[in-house]
């Protein structure tokens, strides 16, 4: 019944990929990024298991959530030997999970969307060539854009960025911006990395610099507080970050702490790139205010690992993204190429070419 999907997880393992999770024996084998550095892996068997997973940042990244989308779907599928009865709840449910991961909202309502009307029988095959599919397309979107962006890369420089878009973030090569910085170096470019820790769950800290390490560059890291004073003593010659959604007119969602580097970087004329897939172009949003901004549990700020690190009863607020407007973005790289401003034209030509 898997043997679509179980021999092009075989072929994967030829790509020399950091993956975050996989299919094995009807079953999906995750990496715990909560445990990072520390690789420690759960097994979920159920689609609302992996939405939990989604929900509670076991995965977390654009391109990850989306696979982890993907994954849904198919197990979803599989238990129910192809009857397709509870697929559109399914979906609904995995889009609730990560409302601004908008990756993940459009790979899982395309795949729904094709699987509709068939036959259990038609429906067990489609769903691992349709999966397979996206799996391939979307490695090839993240080595292009590592390509486009790796152009802007002088030898010897020195980037930063913030939270982690790398492998685990996507599907395996490298994300959305350690992509850039991989194949970069595979250039034969010798660069550095400035790599922002990323409060209140340390992406930077735990997963970009342990990403960076396997992929042996050299990264230095900073609490999030100290990247303006390291800007502004030219420690850093550009900011290259993610996104998990961007606007029509170039406003993008990033993680929470990005618009702060986007004014510190304009501020000390330092070039400041987002790094994204025109997958997360949403036309529907004509500007960063229609972005609906995740506000996740405060308790997430006041606990690590267990213990509240502040005052007993203290409130906290944590917003998961925040918006840079795209007068602070020098160009957004993708799969298609690299965009300077104005970006409403050709962004809204990108996100129809999906």
């Amino acid at each position: 019944m898997d043997a679509i999907i179980k021999s092009y997880i075989e072929k994967l393992q030829d790509y020399n990929l950091i993956m975050p999770a996989w299919y094995d024996d009807r079953k999906i084998v995750m990496l715990n990024q909560l445990k990072l550095p520390k690789e420690e892996y759960i097994e979920l068997r159920t689609p609302e298991e992996i939405a939990q997973a989604i929900k509670d940042m076991v995965i977390r990244g654009s391109g990850a959530i989306a696979l982890a989308g993907i994954y849904g779907v198919l197990i979803e599928v599989f238990n129910s030997k192809g009857k397709l009865d509870r697929l559109e709840a399914i979906g609904n449910l995995l889009i609730s999970t990560r409302p601004t991961a908008v990756n993940m909202h459009k790979t899982v309502s395309n795949l729904i969307t094709s699987l509709k009307g068939l036959k259990p029988d038609e429906a067990l095959v489609e769903v691992q060539k349709l999966s397979v599919d996206i799996m391939e397309k979307q490695l090839e979107v993240e080595r292009q854009i590592g390509k486009n962006g790796a152009k802007l890369i002088s030898d010897g420089e020195t980037i930063m960025t913030i939270c982690h878009a790398g492998g685990v973030a996507g599907f395996g090569f490298g994300g959305r911006t350690l992509s850039i910085f991989r194949t970069a170096v595979e250039q034969g470019k010798d660069i550095s990395v400035i790599s922002c820790e990323t409060r209140p769950y340390f992406q930077g800290a735990r997963i970009t610099a342990w990403e960076l390490k396997k992929f042996g560059i050299p990264v230095k890291l900073i609490s999030d507080n100290m990247a303006g004073a390291i800007i502004q003593k030219n420690l850093v010659n550009r900011i290259i970050t993610g996104s998990d959604r961007i606007a029509l007119n170039g406003d993008t969602a990033n993680k929470i702490g990005t618009y702060l580097l986007a004014l510190a970087a304009h501020d000390n004329n330092i070039p400041f790139h987002i790094s994204t897939s025109k997958y997360n172009v949403e036309p529907r949003n004509r500007t960063g205010k229609e972005i609906e901004i995740e506000f996740r549990n405060g308790s997430e700020v006041l606990y690590i690992d267990g213990k509240n690190i502040s005052v007993e009863g203290v409130e906290a607020l944590y917003p998961g993204f925040d918006i840079t407007p795209n007068r602070y973005i020098t160009s957004i790289i993708t799969e298609a190429g690299v965009f300077t401003p104005p970006y409403e034209k050709k962004l809204f030509e990108i996100s129809r070419d999906i």
